[in-house]
């Protein structure tokens, strides 16, 4: 590792250092207990991404699906950065954070940098779609919805364009999301009545051959019917093949007048993770063996998003992107970690998706549940993935507050501006 100047050094809590504090690290420190860790993360919070759609609809409050990192594990040290580079061989890791380079020793790093945004080279893409990965991405999707409502109540005559809203992908963030938005602008619109009467048009578009791919193939084609039962036009096997302000050109040639395209269509690992020198497989996956170990690299593990996980249970296969999984793997090494390594193993225990509307669909152990059933199993099995009773009592008492009273219409997006507008005159 270069030397620059006289940079600190110390030595990570318990000997073990965590970079990345999403879900899979933030488990992993959390069950090392009062061993310790040192966690560096860009931010000082977990985010829980299943409940983001609900946090872009306004159903929970934003901050019910963020976990600071301190509370929820105790007893680790907090270095909120970003690890520039790693010497696996002298167990040193050089971390920027907005004070300044920090060197952080280590016996043991666990790599656990997730996954971002897939972003394709469609042109437009990058311009005009609103990505839907992290806790930002929702709030500017609600803001932007409820603003294309304010925009088509002023001009009637643009308004057709604005009530039309595209999401690319069909898997769980994208069918979720367009739920959840679908259910915020019918609920919104009784309080535009110069809007009754225009047409919404909402689409669901993917290249696959199915909605919900990861689901059970029943429960993905009764989430399909439900949707198309609401009007939601779904558009499989068809690409984006361009994207400008006023509109989308899908691969079959038809083009969608839109101001809103959500782009949910997947996620890559964290190219970070190739920058520290592991070894990645074709997608750009940490390259472990069945202990979770990156091969060639003693003292170094991966895990989550960013990593080809082999799960002894499914031979053959890796684990998929999930917070479930995730969970399972950090139990798994942190027992590696303390006593004498044993394989990952575990068989999932299902799958859930909220679809609005109090329906839903869930796969659990020998049953299959859809409709009101589904909907409740997915809000129980998420309440209890919440790491803090203080977080579950607040996303409970939201959810009982959302279904007692109407949606907040408030758009929030100005206040940027006016919080500018304000530093200028002082």
């Amino acid at each position: 590792m270069n030397s620059l100047l006289s940079i600190p050094r110390r030595a990570a809590r318990g000997g073990v250092l965590v970079i990345g504090g999403g879900f899979a690290g933030s488990y992993v420190a959390r069950r090392l207990g009062k061993a310790g860790a040192t966690i560096v993360n860009p931010t000082n919070f977990m985010l829980y991404t299943p409940l983001l759609p609900e946090a872009a609809s306004g159903t929970v409050e934003p901050r019910r699906v963020v976990v600071p990192i301190r509370t929820m594990c105790p007893h680790a040290e907090l270095v909120v950065g970003a690890v520039e580079e790693m010497d696996a061989y002298n167990k040193v890791a050089r971390v920027r954070t907005e004070t300044g380079m920090i060197d952080l020793t280590f016996d043991e790093v666990v790599v656990a940098l997730g996954a971002l945004t897939r972003i394709p080279d469609v042109p437009g893409v990058r311009e005009h779609a609103l990505p839907f990965k992290d806790l930002a991405d929702a709030i500017a999707l609600r803001n932007h919805v409820l603003h294309q409502l304010e925009l088509a109540d002023a001009d009637l005559d643009g308004a057709e364009r604005r009530l039309t809203f595209a999401f690319v992908g069909a898997g769980y963030a994208g069918v979720e999301a367009l739920a959840e938005a679908h259910d915020l602008v019918r609920s919104s619109l009784r309080h535009y009545p110069r809007l009754r009467d225009v047409p919404q048009r909402w689409l669901l578009v993917d290249s696959g051959d199915r909605v919900l791919a990861q689901a059970p193939e029943r429960l993905g084609a009764y989430a399909a019917r439900d949707l198309a039962r609401r009007g939601i036009e779904i558009r499989l096997g068809t690409r984006l093949r361009e994207l400008d302000a006023d509109g989308a050109l899908f691969s079959d040639g038809t083009r969608v007048d839109t101001a809103t395209l959500v782009w949910a269509a997947g996620v890559q690992p964290n190219p970070a993770v190739r920058s520290l020198g592991l070894p990645v497989d074709d997608s750009g996956r940490a390259v472990v063996d069945e202990y979770l170990r990156v091969e060639g690299m003693p003292g170094v593990w991966a895990l989550g998003d960013c990593a080809a996980v082999p799960n002894a249970a499914t031979p053959g296969e890796h684990d998929p992107a999930t917070c479930q999984h995730a969970l399972r793997q950090a139990r798994r090494l942190v027992r590696n970690l303390r006593g004498t390594p044993r394989p990952y193993r575990y068989r999932t225990l299902g799958q859930v998706a909220s679809l609005g509307r109090r329906r839903g669909i869930a796969q659990l152990p020998g049953v299959r549940l859809r409709g009101l059933d589904g909907w409740l199993a997915a809000r129980a099995y998420h309440l209890m993935q919440l790491p803090s009773p203080a977080r579950r009592s607040r996303v409970l008492v939201d959810w009982i507050t959302s279904g007692l009273f109407r949606r907040d219409i408030a758009e929030l997006s100005a206040l940027n501006a006016a919080g500018a507008r304000e530093v200028q005159r002082a």
